[in-house]
């Protein structure tokens, strides 16, 4: 299918003017337009959700959630796997709806997809992975304890990833046995959520189990207060995150924080230079620098710094900036003006306080040019700040010690990645970095799904979603012991 090619899957739109409770619904809330950021022209018209919208969402949801949880593991599966087969099926229509929708290229909408993909299969397979164990006890009492669903997960999701970063919430807490209440940003609606309900209605999801409702703050806050609902899992900015934390801790609701990152690359002076660079621009520029994990800072040995920042510079006059969805560039626009505004003013007042402007630096619409600053240093808003916009601020050190303190002085603890081909002195070195994934010669975006993701210090709650930790955050422990008959007590 080409790029051109109308949609199959997506062509009706059932969500114009709607919201999603198993069935296509107006809501209270009114409508919102969806504006595709490459154009600038309004992609989709959805229904945009209020207060009201996610309180008979989340009653509906709870309601539904016990005969789920007691269907067969194997039955749940089932559902999971079609959704999976459904999303291959339709891969090159939704790929390209989602880089539209998200002003990313097309290889990060099929990233999206396959990713998604996994996702789904890892869900299946959670089902058949052990539900709970068997505790050593007294003779002739039977002790177990069993993982048992939360009820209802709130799951609120960002627009730079908004399938995965919906999907990797949405698709273990229902394999766990919750209902799901998803509230996706109402800026990438579909991406982040009215595709996931169409696999899933298609799948067969029994109706009311997955609601989705795009919305705005106060439909987030609404989700947060909802007593209906026990969990919240987000994804977002670190202030976000700080008030969905505050409102859902008010009513004692268990909360899954995945937040902002400022992430060191450290290069030291045996890297080789050239995969160094590669590794920067990528980790820098990817998504136009959308991602929480990005590059935030390039740790340059001083002996080969000003060598990089040369290859940086050459590699940002080379990248082409545009409509990337339709592969007309490599480089897509940033989300909103209010981002782009955002990024510009980090760089000119970084400039202003010292650092060079190598390359760069220049936007027009919502196109911004790939960015390299050097002479970054400390109490700079390139320093200190997370950017999201595609910036990267390369900062020289002297010593193995100075590279440690640079990347651990941040509020933020998400990802770091060392670059030597000394790989037991990068070990040692990673050992002392504040961070929650770590790579050895490899720049800090990666995510395989399978792996425990999670951050520390502001970048999170210090809990991880994906692979081993998914069992963890979408179920709590029940303890039971069983005897053949009551014992007599003393009173």
């Amino acid at each position: 299918m080409s790029v051109s090619e109308p949609s199959d899957f997506l062509r009706d739109e059932p969500w114009c003017e709607r919201i999603f409770n198993g069935d296509w619904i107006r809501p209270l809330g009114g409508s919102c337009s969806v504006i595709e950021p490459a154009t600038g022209e309004v992609l989709t018209v959805t229904g945009l959700a209020d207060a009201a919208d996610i309180a008979f969402a989340s009653l509906n949801a709870a309601r539904v959630q016990p005969a789920w949880a007691a269907l067969g593991p194997r039955e749940r599966a089932e559902i999971f796997r079609k959704a999976a087969a459904l999303a291959q099926q339709h891969f090159a229509e939704l790929a390209l709806y989602i880089a539209r929708e998200s002003g990313g290229s097309l290889f990060k909408g099929e990233h999206e997809v396959r990713e998604a993909i996994v996702l789904l299969h890892q869900a299946a397979g959670l089902l058949s992975q052990p539900h709970g164990l068997v505790l050593p006890s007294e003779a002739g009492r039977l002790s177990y304890a069993r993982r048992l669903p939360h009820g209802v997960v709130g799951v609120i999701s960002p627009f730079n990833f908004p399938l995965v970063l919906s999907l990797r919430s949405v698709a273990p807490a229902l394999a766990a046995g919750n209902a799901v209440v998803l509230k996706p940003d109402p800026q990438t609606p579909v991406s982040g959520g009215f595709i996931i309900a169409l696999l899933f209605e298609a799948a067969g999801l029994p109706k009311g189990l997955l609601q989705v409702l795009p919305g705005a703050a106060v439909a987030g806050e609404a989700l947060c207060r909802d007593p209906h609902v026990r969990m919240i899992a987000f994804t977002g900015s670190t202030a976000a995150g700080r008030k969905v934390a505050e409102v859902a801790g008010r009513h004692l609701k268990k909360v899954a924080l995945e937040l902002g990152g400022k992430n060191s690359l450290i290069v030291l002076e045996d890297a080789d230079l050239e995969l160094a660079a590669s590794n920067a621009a990528w980790g820098a520029w990817l998504h136009q620098g959308q991602i929480c994990m990005a590059t935030g800072r390039i740790l340059a040995h001083e002996s080969i710094a000003e060598k990089l920042v040369r290859r940086l510079a050459e590699k940002a006059r080379a990248i082409t900036v545009g409509n990337a969805a339709r592969g007309e560039a490599v480089l897509g626009p940033l989300i909103n003006k209010r981002q782009l505004q955002r990024v510009h003013e980090i760089v000119t007042e970084s400039v202003t306080a010292g650092a060079t402007l190598e390359a760069g630096g220049e936007f027009e619409r919502l196109f911004y040019q790939p960015t390299v600053l050097s002479g970054v240093r400390p109490g700079m808003r390139a320093f200190d700040e997370e950017i999201f916009g595609p910036v990267a601020t390369v900062v020289s050190f002297t010593s193995d010690d100075e590279a440690i303190d640079l990347a651990n002085r941040t509020e933020y603890g998400l990802s770091a990645g060392i670059i030597s081909p000394s790989v037991g002195r990068a070990m040692a070195m990673g050992e002392q970095l504040n961070c929650g994934l770590l790579h050895i010669n490899d720049q800090t975006v990666a995510d395989e799904c399978i792996n425990p993701f999670g951050g520390r210090g502001n970048s999170g709650n210090a809990g991880s979603v994906g692979g081993p930790a998914d069992w963890d955050e979408y179920t709590q422990w029940q303890w039971v012991t069983v005897k053949d008959k009551a014992p007599r007590y003393p009173f």
